[in-house]
């Protein structure tokens, strides 16, 4: 029996199908009212439980031989966070400690490439950057760094576990609207469209759920992997989407001095709104930054190999095209994926 927590999540809900593909048995860690609608129709098992509980982590864990840990709240939202840092540090350590206790063979972490150590210099960010919560950006960079180092110390402790790394993950599935999932919504929508200079490193949700299979399968204990995928830039992915779906609209290419105005702004805009602002200090940070990342190590160990990104766009849009889903405007707490709730990535 497999574990997957965070399973109605947007990787949760892809690994969750991979694994049945393949013929696996699956239970997924559900919190209790949370919308389980990614997991309709799918042949898993699902029990209520929250990484804050430990008690529902024992009983989940029974009779369980591998672990996929994925629940975690992501906030792109600048200052503290303490339930962000609950969820993601306590929650883990909560998780790792079960592991242990049920005896199960082995563990693998969602992590983030924002938890890896970000450079002085510019070069190729790979595994060789150690998990470093010191040089993080934001709560949540903070909170997978230190989870990050939980999972390796208790590998040192006799845990076998593993760590992979994704990047900017889109694709199809995306039933709580992630935040590139909003973009690419956006760009088959919405009349006008935005888009500041800089791009980052895309990869395809079904890549990354077969890479944590891979990892799961072939990845050494202690080790982690960095999935990525593609290095794209913003505008050329709105272009993207604009050239698969035929419908060509503005798209207005906002100056940097104007999107950190925005930016600065967007912690009130978020409270007195409800939804999510378009530019945030950390989202520009990201796409402005260093983003030459490398799944060399990966494509080594395992062999894995992320697909065109032009495919995982075209799929996307399709995907949104035809479910309709998350096409009308979301109210939002706060940037998270998925927001204010537990258990989704």
């Amino acid at each position: 029996m497999i574990l997957v927590t965070g399973a109605t999540g947007h990787i949760g809900n892809v690994l969750v199908r991979e694994l049945l593909k393949q013929g696996m048995k699956v239970r997924a860690l559900v919190p209790p009212g949370e919308d389980r609608s990614p997991l309709a129709g799918l042949a898993v098992e699902v029990v209520e439980g929250d990484v804050l509980d430990p008690a529902s982590l024992e009983a989940a864990m029974r009779g369980v031989t591998v672990v996929y840990h994925l629940a975690g709240l992501i906030s792109i939202l600048p200052g503290p966070d303490p339930r962000l840092r609950r969820v993601n540090v306590e929650g883990t350590a909560n998780v790792l400690r079960a592991a242990r206790a049920a005896g199960v063979r082995r563990l693998i972490y969602t992590s983030s490439i924002h938890a890896i150590a970000r450079p002085n210099t510019p070069g190729t960010i790979d595994e060789t950057l150690a998990f470093d919560p010191r040089t993080a950006l934001s709560e949540y960079d903070r909170s997978k760094a230190e989870a990050s180092l939980a999972v390796l110390r208790a590998v040192e402790e006799g845990l076998d576990a593993v760590i992979v790394c994704p990047t900017g993950v889109i694709g199809p599935h995306d039933y709580r609207l992630s935040e590139m999932g909003r973009v690419i919504r956006d760009a088959i929508e919405a009349p006008v469209l935005f888009s500041v200079q800089g791009g980052y490193d895309f990869v395809d949700v079904r890549d990354v759920a077969r890479g944590e299979i891979q990892a799961c399968e072939a990845g050494r204990a202690g080790e982690s992997y960095i999935l990525s995928g593609e290095r794209l830039e913003v505008a050329r992915l709105l272009e993207t989407v604009q050239e698969i779906t035929g419908v060509r609209r503005p798209i207005l290419h906002i100056p940097h001095s104007v999107a950190r105005l925005a930016a600065a702004l967007a912690p009130l805009y978020s409270k007195l709104t409800r939804r999510k602002p378009r530019f945030t200090p950390y989202a520009l940070s990201t796409v402005a930054g260093n983003s030459v990342i490398s799944h060399a190590k990966a494509t080594r160990a395992f062999g894995y190999h992320p697909r065109l990104l032009r495919e995982t766009i075209a799929d996307t849009v399709g995907w949104f095209t035809e479910s309709r889903r998350a096409l009308a405007p979301q109210p939002v707490v706060t940037s998270r994926v998925p927001p204010r709730r537990r258990g989704r990535r």
